[in-house]
């Protein structure tokens, strides 16, 4: 991770690990066009092997197709085909990380399903247990039996109950089409958080993919001007009525909305009106 509070007090870090930015339009747009702006960002990944590392001696490109703790900003389509181009050219393994994205979250099994890629690696985690710990690694398969047997582990790899619990899951996801539910819930978030961005000025974005959703505040809808303080505050709000939220972005300023794809029509209108209320009155605050 790039975030610093991760970091605190940990390392030391693996060498020559090379972060470019994410392709955010919203944050580093300079108002071009989605094309013009994917263009730009290839170009600047394909400058990174004169300037960082040349494309001989890179193993891996990881990114998340949705960025999570960077603030729910997914990466456009045609980036992430872009860099499958990338890979495949260089030789290059593409990683896609899908723990918080995964597993119905945006409305398919996976993230990098919209840009219709498929990555050498990727990985797994969270929703796919529900609460139980487990992770995954999937890759191609002449990527994975490069390693021999029992050369990558861990002592609580395959806990058998852990792994049922996976399967049950999956089943259940199956059964009640929970990718077609995140699609909805997330269709009604985005336009109820739409709404609330004509009325809340300090809202500078409202963006998502499936049912993960975010809302960026900034002042004067500029992202270099983070209103980190109004998004502790809502979220505070927010607590008091029972609804839980979480900040994201590497200055907090990310309003967060991951949902339980079971929940039920009524609990979702309650948070939304929840979450509504509690932004507009810690904006109303925020300007007195």
């Amino acid at each position: 991770t790039s975030k610093t509070g991760y970091k605190l007090g940990c390392g030391p870090y693996a060498p020559e690990v090379y972060r470019l930015p994410f392709p955010s339009r919203f944050h580093f747009g300079d108002g071009l066009s989605e094309e013009d702006f994917v263009a730009r960002e290839l170009e600047r990944l394909r400058e990174a092997f004169y300037t960082y590392a040349p494309a001989e001696q890179v193993a891996a490109i990881i990114i998340e197709p949705v960025q999570g703790e960077g603030g729910f900003i997914p990466a456009p389509a045609a980036y992430m085909q872009g860099l499958r181009a990338i890979c495949n050219e260089t030789g290059i393994l593409l990683i896609c990380d899908e723990v918080q994205s995964g597993f119905c979250r945006t409305g398919e099994w996976s993230a990098y399903q919209h840009s219709g890629i498929t990555p050498d690696i990727s990985t797994w985690a969270k929703s796919m247990g529900s609460g139980m710990p487990i992770a995954a690694v999937v890759g191609r398969a002449e990527v994975m039996d490069a390693a021999r047997p029992g050369t990558v582990g861990g002592t609580y790899g395959g806990n058998p109950v852990a792994c049922a619990a996976a399967l049950a899951t999956i089943e259940l996801m199956e059964k009640q089409d929970l990718n077609a539910r995140a699609r909805q819930v997330g269709a009604r978030m985005r336009s109820s958080f739409e709404s609330l961005q004509q009325k809340c000025d300090v809202i500078g974005d409202v963006r998502g993919l499936g049912a993960m959703i975010g809302m960026e505040f900034c002042y004067g809808g500029d992202p270099s001007k983070p209103a980190g303080a109004v998004v502790t505050t809502a979220l505070a709000k927010c607590r008091a009525e029972a609804v839980l939220v979480l900040p994201a972005g590497a200055h907090g300023n990310i309003v967060r909305v991951l949902s339980p794809l079971v929940i039920s029509d009524a609990d979702l209108e309650r948070a939304i009106e929840v979450i509504e209320q509690s932004v507009l009155n810690a904006a109303s605050e925020a300007r007195q």
